[in-house]
């Protein structure tokens, strides 16, 4: 596939930022706590440092939006999202399921994604209209069109506990043929690469846990939405993302469900 200047120079700040991210891959790693109460470490600080260096070197007029260095804007209309890590807890816990997500966006549109978990070695990347890949092969969803033949992956279920929702989750998770709780990033990689057919992520949420994942599993076949049936067109909380086939089905399970979000980036 032709790429564009921007994938290329996305491809190579995700590939230096993966260096960074396993060098830093040891037992001694020192852990810091985020105002949210949420882990930070010196490779989740480095690996976003060197991606703004490498995009801002090819594109010095873009804005950025970063989990850990927060956000600049640009006339340009161009602004990166970027989240160095993916998974910090799994990272710090030695669970190879962790990623660096770039993506893209233009005059508010998403137009690029990026997800590359380095230890498993699964590089997935799309561009608007353009298909998506994993190691540089094309990728699709899934044709699975019945909920009891689905696999159905999620994240954490306690958000769900917590705001009322336990009952249509669980019930969702027993209708389904098979069900796996891998959460964050990986849920997408299966469900865009056709292997799961099912992804559910409660909050809270931000735009660079999201924004990269959507174009690609968009440009996959598949579609992506809040439990609201709106379109990400900022960054809601939660999110529902099928094969395409069984997405109103699945929606369905949260028909009852009313969502008071804030989707401002």
């Amino acid at each position: 596939m032709p790429q564009s200047q921007f994938l290329k120079v996305a491809l190579e700040a995700t590939h230096n930022a993966g260096e960074v991210i396993l060098k830093y891959y040891t037992d001694s790693i020192r852990i810091e706590f985020k105002p949210d109460a949420t882990p930070v470490t010196i490779a989740d600080k480095e690996a976003e440092r060197i991606i703004i260096e490498t995009i801002r070197h090819a594109f010095p007029d873009h804005g950025f939006l970063g989990e850990e260095s927060g956000g600049t804007h640009s006339e340009s209309g161009y602004r990166w999202i970027i989240d160095p890590i993916d998974g910090t807890k799994n990272y710090i816990r030695k669970i190879p399921l962790f990623a660096t997500q770039i993506a893209l966006m233009k005059d508010g549109e998403r137009i690029l994604g990026v997800s590359n978990s380095p230890l498993i070695k699964e590089l997935l990347y799309a561009e608007r209209g353009a298909g998506a890949f994993m190691n540089d092969q094309p990728i699709r969803v899934s044709e699975v069109a019945e909920v009891s033949d689905a696999m159905i992956c999620h994240g954490g279920l306690d958000w769900f506990d917590s705001t009322g929702m336990h009952t249509n989750i669980r019930k969702l998770i027993t209708d389904s043929g098979r069900s796996r709780g891998f959460g964050d990033f990986y849920i997408f990689h299966t469900l865009a690469s056709g292997r799961t057919d099912i992804a559910v992520e409660g909050g809270p949420l931000q735009a660079w846990d999201i924004s990269a994942l959507a174009v690609i599993i968009e440009e996959a076949g598949g579609k992506i939405t809040d439990m609201e049936r709106n379109t990400l067109t900022l960054c809601p909380s939660p999110v529902i993302a099928t094969n395409g086939v069984l997405h109103e089905r699945v929606l369905d399970y949260f028909r009852d469900v009313t969502l008071n979000t804030n989707n401002a980036l």
